[in-house]
């Protein structure tokens, strides 16, 4: 029995490369060890159980909990209109531009028309310059705050609306700036993230054709040209389970607001299409 035992963990390493990957493996090692175990009966208990593991690993708490899941998704889209009213008031006036992209932004969650004036109420409140955003920030965080994704999204769509006229201000970055903080983030990984979106953005609509478009590749993916190919893939890989429809919904965001983690995974597919064809990978 000692050899039979060694060879369920023969592959250890396989196995754990594949799990942080975030492939769904727990029922496969629920069944062999409740098998191993238990018969019959335990493959069918390590089955369940594998199950609910991998479904909480892939999709969040939401999965398990709707009605957990429905408290997030109103909370996310509430502090989104406020913090877009505060940014978009920023540098002390509200442009075309911006009002332009909060329409478009409503038009593409496909608001009834009573959503789109509370949605208007919110951007207005958030706007309104004695209006403390803080206590809003602080019920993100009680609500949304344990789970990365929710946070990084909030900051990306709020980027997103700071760049929606083409410039991003020192009042602009600032906000940024402190709205990230409260979400957690250091400076650093703040432009770190803020660089990743500016170049992503580049590569929206297709393939950026610009003189410097492979140097933006590069920062769209947050590495360099001196990472190698295989570092290069593992960031790609990232970022495109980050934006993960399925991945995002289950840990709260609305299905309507989705439509923008899949504008971020075609730019993040364009740049990473350049960086292949440039390294022949």
């Amino acid at each position: 029995m000692p050899g039979a035992k060694a060879s369920y963990f023969a592959h250890y390493d396989l196995l754990f490369f594949t799990l942080s990957a975030g492939i769904p493996l727990f029922k496969i090692i629920g069944v062999l060890l409740g098998y191993y175990f238990l018969g019959i009966f335990g493959a069918f208990v390590g089955y369940l159980v594998g199950s609910f593991i991998d479904r909480y690993r892939a999709y969040g708490m939401g999965a398990i909990n709707p009605l957990t899941n429905a408290h997030r998704q109103t909370v996310f889209i509430e502090t989104v209109f406020i913090l877009m009213g505060k940014l978009a008031k920023a540098d002390g006036h509200i442009s075309q531009d911006e009002i332009d992209h909060v329409e478009n932004f409503m038009q593409k969650l496909g608001m009834s028309s009573d959503h789109r004036q509370l949605a208007i109420a919110l951007f207005k409140q958030g706007a309104s310059p004695d209006f403390d955003v803080e206590s809003k920030l602080k019920e993100f965080m009680a609500v949304c705050g344990h789970t990365n994704s929710l946070k990084q999204m909030l900051l990306i769509y709020l980027i997103v609306m700071a760049l929606s006229d083409g410039v991003l201000d020192a009042a602009e970055e600032g906000l940024l700036k402190d709205f990230a903080l409260h979400l957690g983030y250091d400076q650093s990984a703040f432009q770190q993230l803020l660089r990743m979106v500016i170049n992503q953005s580049h590569f929206a609509g297709g393939q950026a054709t610009s003189a410097t478009a492979l140097d933006d590749a590069y920062k769209a993916l947050g590495v360099s040209k001196e990472s190698s190919n295989q570092e290069i893939k593992r960031a790609y890989r990232k970022l495109m389970s980050q934006y993960h429809p399925d991945k995002l919904m289950g840990q709260g965001v609305p299905e309507d607001m989705i439509s923008m983690a899949t504008a971020q995974t075609q730019e993040v597919q364009a740049a990473y299409d350049l960086i292949k064809k440039s390294r022949n990978m």
